[in-house]
C-alpha cells in the first residue's frame, strides 16, 4: 500500500512517487540503538546502488519511515548521520497507521520492493540485504 507520510520540513513525500525504482522501505526510529546502528550501512548501500540499472527499475532508493514522536531528536539523527535519502513521519510512534497498515511489531525492519511495487524481500539486514539488491542488479553496471 501506498505512503503518504511528512518530510522534515513538513512536505508529503509518497511511497509511490518512487515509482520504477528498487526501494528499501526502512521503518526504524531514533530511540531505537539497532536503528541507528544500521543507518551507516544503509547509507554505504545507498551509495553503492542509487544509480544502478535493475532487472525491474532504474535507480535504488531507501524511503525511511520513522516510527518517532519527538521530531527534534528525529533530526538529530539525520543530522548527525548525514541521512541524505527519503525520510517521513507523522511522529505518532507506534500509533502511526503506517506502522498498522505494515503489521510492524518491532524495529528495525523493512521491506524491498521492485520497481513495479512488488515485494522481493522482507527484514533483510546486512550482507543478505545487499545479495537480494545484487540478485536484481543488471551486470555491468
Amino acid at each position: 500500500p501506498d505512503i503518504r507520510l511528512p518530510n522534515i520540513k513538513g512536505d508529503t513525500v509518497s511511497l509511490s512517487s518512487m515509482r520504477n525504482k528498487v526501494v528499501l522501505i526502512d521503518f526504524w526510529g531514533s530511540w531505537c540503538a539497532p536503528c541507528v546502528i544500521e543507518q551507516s550501512k544503509l547509507a554505504v548501500m545507498y551509495k553503492k546502488y542509487k544509480n544502478s540499472v535493475f532487472t525491474v527499475g532504474k535507480g535504488f532508493e531507501i524511503y525511511g519511515v520513522s516510527l518517532d514522536n519527538k521530531k527534534k531528536q528525529w533530526q538529530n539523527i539525520i543530522k548527525k548521520y548525514n541521512i541524505n535519502w527519503t525520510q517521513v513521519s507523522d511522529l505518532k510512534f507506534w500509533l502511526s497507521p503506517v506502522a498498522k497498515l505494515y503489521n510492524i511489531k518491532e524495529l528495525p525492519f523493512n521491506i524491498l520492493i521492485n520497481g513495479n511495487g512488488v515485494i522481493i524481500a522482507k527484514n533483510l539486514h546486512g550482507d543478505e540485504l545487499e545479495q537480494a539488491i545484487r540478485k536484481i542488479l543488471i551486470q555491468g553496471n
